[in-house]
């Protein structure tokens, strides 16, 4: 009897070192960029513009969310369990050709895939896209941002947009709303820049 209840004793301190908390789960984020205030009645350009996947360093292009630490800016780290839906190289190309087909910049804005000749090749770099933690949580996107029209292979635009935003909350979804409005913001100012060239 003493032996087996050594035994129960044994078993269910071994079952209790075996149960581990649940992971956490993983989250996921999509791009929900602002449409542009208004459409212009006339396309500014005469022609198709074809924007091309964005460039980012390897540490910005994965799905990971990147963040950096506000007492320590120039490390990078990511999350294990808060992602984008896609590689954000592709969500912001996306994201960028939804809003200029809204604001009705040209007479057509295509991806590479639809394999049309255009007339002018939008280009993005994604220079910071992180949150950023500490005593005032942010956000900060950069985006660098050129137009080359194909014909005369002349750079007709290129320009750096950079933008930091505090967040409402210090959630990770609190930095996606603000990665968000700060795209937004971006692309609105590069739309009213194309209209000046």
């Amino acid at each position: 009897m003493r032996a087996a209840r050594h035994l129960a004793w044994v078993l269910a301190l071994v079952l209790m070192g075996c149960a581990q908390p649940p992971l956490p789960q993983d989250h996921f984020y999509r791009l929900a960029v602002a449409e542009p205030d208004q459409r212009l009645q006339n396309p500014h350009l005469n022609g198709t513009i074809e924007v091309v996947r964005f460039l980012a360093d390897g540490l910005t292009a994965g799905r990971p969310i990147v963040y950096s630490n506000s007492g320590e800016p120039n490390a990078l780290f990511e999350y294990h369990y808060h992602f984008w839906v896609e590689a954000p190289t592709l969500l912001l190309r996306d994201a960028l050709v939804v809003y200029l087909r809204a604001a009705g910049v040209a007479k057509a804005v295509v991806t590479p895939e639809l394999r049309v000749d255009p007339d002018f090749v939008l280009a993005g770099k994604i220079h910071r896209l992180e949150r950023v933690v500490g005593a005032e949580p942010s956000t900060v996107v950069a985006l660098e941002l050129s137009l080359r029209e194909t014909g005369t292979d002349r750079l007709l635009f290129l320009k750096t947009y950079r933008l930091q935003l505090a967040t409402a909350d210090d959630s990770v979804a609190g930095a996606a709303t603000a990665i968000n409005q700060a795209l937004s913001r971006i692309f609105a100012d590069f739309t009213a820049d194309l209209s000046a060239i």
